[in-house]
């Protein structure tokens, strides 16, 4: 089977380990490894199986409703494919590719190929979920592609990462239910068993559905139905699991209760998703094709024919049509009147007629018959004489245009053939002559066929009696004559090219052999005099006693080097010995090299005279370097010290503003108290000052003992000091902000716990999906479709104006102290008041009360007019007119 896209690794489906609380640090990583647990080849626990197929189905039943249909059986209903890729419309608002309809497990496959194919362009990647496996009804292979498909479509889309979505979800029900007794959500499995969280979670958005003070903890199943009762009726949230399955498992399956939460989330943090309707028009597209026949019209070539015979053949059907037919009239004539005059002899009684000896009628069709087939043997005669006539012209034209083409081409060849041209060739010379000889020896092996065509043409023109025989076979035998003579002459010049050949390739064998070693060791000795000569620049006492050490093993290589000039040498003097004994004049010097004998002797000769030089310098450079480590050493016994202490100090800083405890004054006077133990460190960094002048005077630029440089320690020495006084003018700026906005000692503390929970390296700043996390885990409807990305973007906009990718704690505390206090405008007011009120015109007193402090939620109900709008319903209040008042009374 083939495991549908098996080389993805990002969503893997089975059981996971518990999940993070809220300060449990999870991270991406974490909970992603959790996923990665599940092995392929193990079941899932029956409990958790079948918790998972009611909650999915449930779930999946909650949107395919909306197209008008529903599933029985996850496992089966899904087979086809076909109401799996319209679950997908319904919930992406996209369309999918169209589905095939046909019954075979082919088409079904496909189907489901094109769902997956749609979940994996959305980002998800699959692991070891194939359609084959699907199509097959393999409960825990389609378990795991409806939970890879709640992943991505219903809670990934809480945030932009899945990590962050689970801990984002976790806070955001650990902050609904904190102020209920007996509940404590610090996962997805346990801490929801009891029933408690999920009444709690109703109660704090709609009180009045849910009488919280008589629900007891010890009373688990009447707290779960009571909750999944209420979420059904008035909620609209479908009923996915059962309080007994719930209760009775040891540890319930933490993918279909964050399925469940996630539905009460999606219920409660705002306008309800819009459905993306999915436009199905079916287009049917009429192509006509218009076919061109093209019709050609061959005409037949009529060759000509011999005149003379011609003639003949046409005398003779002339005789046929014209002379023949009135004897065949006198001849039926004569047979008639014979009979009539037997007849009337016989009426009359006499005696019949008995012609003469030769006349008898008989003896009339005997010769009538003998002219007949003389006729047809006439006619067979002058056809057959044409054909003979129209082969000889066609065999004698033939010969003449086949010998006209072979004369064309031996002209000249005698002569090249007899060319003494290789005589005074050098070696690649020759080696071009014999190429080019060989391919003469193959042009004339082709026409060897030719002159066999001539010899049997002539043959065939003697044998049907040509009549000019004569010449044909004089000029073939000129032809065959000629051939003869140029073979002979072409192995007589390959004889000579192949023994002037060998005769050259001992000297040239002996040139490529001084080229091969001399070109090597002319490099080498250029190499050497440049190594000897270059400019050497060494910061360490290793570097420049790598160099001794490598100079010494050069000097090592040179009695050897010396031996290999003398060989090379030795076979320039050898090519040139035979030569002389030869008297083989060479043309010029070596083809293969210019590096001569005096040019590896001059060489030679440098190479010596630079070797003790560069001992010298050597020495002396090895004795600078050896006052340089001194330097090194005692510069990194101060660095080590002064780095570690600064790096220290940054770290408990970082821990100072994350941990900050008590009163804003009380964390200003200990920071001001660590800035002074931090001035007081300034002379240690002076002495290792003076320390690094000294390097610097040198010219040292590295020091292998210490990681430190000292721009390293000028830098994080500015730094510490910046960042305890910005941490500093931070606490001052929240004293400021918190005078000036009212904000309580306790919101604040919320406001840096949810700022630092999110902060992962603690840098001080948040990214763009780090601070959608922080808003999701404090309510904001920040989701992944466009009202949400649009209200993002817009906070984004506010909290970091220069579009630098970063959110500071500053910027937090600025927006959340703009969102949590009064608002500077009247329409500011109203769209806060239309938030509460679910994007209606009016506001109700229960919605006041479920989402106002006591005192401010009774100051607004006293306070605010009936609405009086079209769409008013009892106990509707203005909130409009009540922001606009609110706001001129604060303005006067």
């Amino acid at each position: 089977m083939v495991d549908y896209h098996a080389a993805n690794q990002s969503y893997q489906y089975g059981p996971s380990s518990a999940g993070n609380g809220a300060g449990g640090g999870g991270s991406m990583g974490d909970y992603m490894a959790q996923e990665d647990d599940w092995d392929r080849d193990l079941l899932l626990d029956p409990a958790w199986e079948k918790q998972q197929r009611k909650t999915f189905t449930a779930w999946c039943n909650s949107h395919l409703r909306k197209a008008g249909t529903q599933i029985e059986n996850i496992d089966e209903d899904f087979r086809d494919g076909l109401k799996l890729m319209l679950l997908l419309e319904v919930i992406s608002g996209e369309r999918l590719p169209k589905p095939e309809r046909g019954k075979m497990r082919v088409h079904k496959i496909n189907n489901v190929n094109k769902a997956l194919d749609f979940i994996a362009s959305k980002g998800v990647k699959l692991v070891s979920i194939g359609a084959e496996e699907i199509v097959d009804g393999n409960a825990k292979m389609t378990l795991g592609m409806i939970w890879t498909i709640i992943l991505r479509f219903a809670i990934q889309d809480i945030s932009v990462e899945e990590t962050s979505a689970k801990e984002g979800l976790l806070l955001w029900c650990q902050r609904k239910t904190a102020p209920y007794k007996n509940v404590n959500v610090q996962n997805f499995h346990i801490s929801w068993k009891d029933g408690l969280a999920f009444n709690a979670l109703i109660h704090r958005h709609r009180p009045e559905l849910i009488e919280y003070d008589k629900l007891r903890k010890d009373d688990p199943v009447t707290n779960l139905n009571n909750a999944f009762e209420v979420a059904e009726k008035y909620l609209d949230i479908p009923k996915m699991l059962d309080a007994e399955d719930i209760v009775g498992t040891l540890r319930p399956d933490e993918k279909a209760i964050m399925t469940y939460v996630s539905c009460f989330y999606h219920a409660f943090s705002g306008a309800q998703k819009a459905e993306t309707a999915a436009n199905r028009i079916c287009k049917v597209l009429a192509v006509n094709q218009e076919n061109e026949h093209l019709m050609e019209d061959y005409e037949k070539l009529a060759s000509d024919t011999i005149q003379e015979m011609q003639q003949k053949l046409e005398d003779f059907r002339d005789y046929r049509r014209v002379h023949k037919p009135p004897k065949v009239q006198e001849k039926c004539q004569l047979e008639i009147n014979f009979n009539t005059l037997q007849t009337k002899l016989r009426l009359s009684n006499r005696p019949a007629f008995m012609p003469s000896e030769g006349k008898m009628v008989s003896d009339i069709n005997n010769g009538w018959q003998h002219l007949e087939q003389a006729e047809k043997g006439y006619e067979e005669w002058l056809l057959n004489e044409i054909r003979r006539l129209e082969r000889l012209d066609h065999l004698a034209e033939k010969f003449r245009q086949k010998a006209s083409i072979h004369e064309a081409w031996t002209d000249g060849k005698e002569a090249m053939l007899k060319h003494r041209d290789y005589e005074t060739a050098t070696l690649s010379d020759i080696k071009a002559l014999i190429r080019k000889h060989e391919a003469f020896e193959s042009d004339l092996a082709a026409h060897q066929d030719r002159v066999e065509q001539i010899a049997a043409i002539a043959q065939e023109l003697n044998e049907l009696d040509y009549y000019d025989s004569h010449n044909v076979n004089t000029r073939c035998q000129k032809i065959c004559d000629q051939w003869d003579a140029l073979g002979s002459l072409t192995h007589s010049r390959r004889e000579a090219l192949e023994k002037t050949e060998k005769q050259l390739e001992a000297i040239d064998q002996l040139h490529l052999e001084y080229a091969k070693r001399a070109a090597p060791f002319n490099n080498w000795m250029e190499s050497a005099m440049e190594d000897l000569q270059d400019m050497f620049i060494v910061h360490t006492i290793e570097e420049i006693e790598g160099l001794i050490s490598a100079h010494d093993q050069f000097k090592s290589t040179l009695p050897d080097a010396d031996r290999e000039r003398e060989a090379i040498l030795a076979i320039h003097k050898e090519a040139q010995r035979i030569a002389e004994s030869n008297h083989i004049k060479l043309s010029g010097s070596n083809p293969y090299t210019t590096v001569t004998p005096q040019i590896i002797n001059s060489k030679w000769e440098k190479v010596q005279q630079l070797v003790p030089k560069r001992d010298h310098a050597l020495l002396e450079e090895q004795s600078k370097q050896q006052s340089n480590e001194h330097l090194r050493r005692q510069f990194a016994s101060q660095a080590n010290v002064v780095g570690p202490w600064i790096q220290t100090k940054m770290e408990e800083i970082g821990r100072i503003s994350i941990e900050m405890n008590g009163t804003l004054e009380d964390q200003l006077s200990h920071l001001k108290q660590y800035e002074r133990s931090i001035v007081d460190y300034k002379p240690n960094l002076d002495l290792l000052e003076q320390q690094h002048q000294l390097i610097q005077e040198a010219l040292i630029f590295d020091n292998k003992h210490t990681n430190y440089t000292m721009e390293h320690i000028r830098v994080g020495w500015e730094q510490l000091l910046t960042t305890i006084a910005r941490t500093i003018n931070e606490v001052e700026n929240q004293i400021l902000t918190r005078d000036a906005k009212g904000i309580s000692q306790e919101q604040m503390q919320e406001f840096r716990a949810s700022f630092n929970h999110f902060d992962k390296d603690h840098g001080g700043a948040l990214g763009p999906e780090e601070f959608k996390a922080c808003l999701i885990s404090l309510g904001y409807d920040v989701e992944n479709d466009r009202q949400g990305e649009a209200e993002f973007n817009r906070i984004m906009s506010l909290v970091d104006p220069n579009h630098s990718g970063l959110v500071t704690f500053q910027a937090f505390i600025d927006f959340m102290s703009r969102e949590t206090t009064d608002t500077d405008t009247a329409d500011q007011v109203i769209a806060s008041f239309k938030v509460l009120a679910g994007d209606k015109n009016f506001i109700t007193a229960e919605e006041l009360r479920r989402e106002l402090p006591p005192d401010q939620a009774e100051y607004c109900i006293a306070r605010m007019a009936p609405y009086q709008g079209p769409d008013a319903v009892p106990g509707a209040l203005d909130y409009k007119s009540f922001s606009t008042a609110l706001y001129g009374e604060s303005d006067l």
